[in-house]
């Protein structure tokens, strides 16, 4: 039998959680706009946003760790942070190398972090619930890195094909947030 502070555990993990996804989902569409609106016009931007994504991931995944502190191992957040870290570090380089070299380190990233989310989704559906749109994030993640790695030397694919990952990522972060609802309103 769980304890009152054992059982109220994932219930206040739920909100900072709650809030931390919708702060995702609202970057994510910033950033998409921006993708949008700036991709064919403006490479310099568009090159500040592509490093933009990586790093703020990072960010948020520090979030995730403060969210969860004591309620669970945290090492799939830290290894995401150094993926992640050195996925910025490798867009960089990229970006030397043209769009093609960025959608291979953006595949590769995007397979590693789905496959990190995918397993996070996985542990935390016991504890907290709520995390299908997490676990199917992940494994859409993993297919996306497979499909920019294996199109990014065709000319009809580029930027704006991150802009729609992106913009499922918000989606499900959107809806991984309502999720939560009920196990947030619990810690209240």
């Amino acid at each position: 039998m769980a304890t009152s502070s054992t059982a109220s555990a994932p219930a206040q993990t739920a909100q900072p959680l709650r809030t931390l996804y919708f702060v995702r989902a609202a970057f994510s569409v910033v950033w998409v706009s921006f993708i949008v609106l700036f991709a064919k016009s403006s490479p310099a931007l568009t090159a500040v946003l592509l490093l933009l994504y990586p790093a703020w991931d990072v960010l948020a995944t520090f979030g995730d760790i403060r969210a969860n502190r004591g309620t669970e191992s945290l090492l799939p957040q830290y290894v995401n942070i150094g993926v992640g870290s050195l996925t910025t570090l490798a867009v960089g380089l990229a970006l030397r190398n043209g769009i093609p070299a960025v959608l291979i380190v953006f595949g590769v990233w995007a397979g590693l972090t789905g496959l990190i989310q995918l397993l996070l989704g996985l542990r935390r559906r016991h504890q907290l619930g709520g995390q299908w749109p997490m676990i199917l994030s992940g494994g859409q993640s993993i297919l996306a890195g497979v499909s920019f790695i294996v199109t990014a030397h065709d000319p009809s694919k580029g930027v704006l094909n991150l802009a729609g990952y992106s913009a499922f990522g918000a989606f499900y972060f959107l809806l991984a947030a309502l999720r939560l609802r009920k196990s947030a309103q619990l810690a209240e």
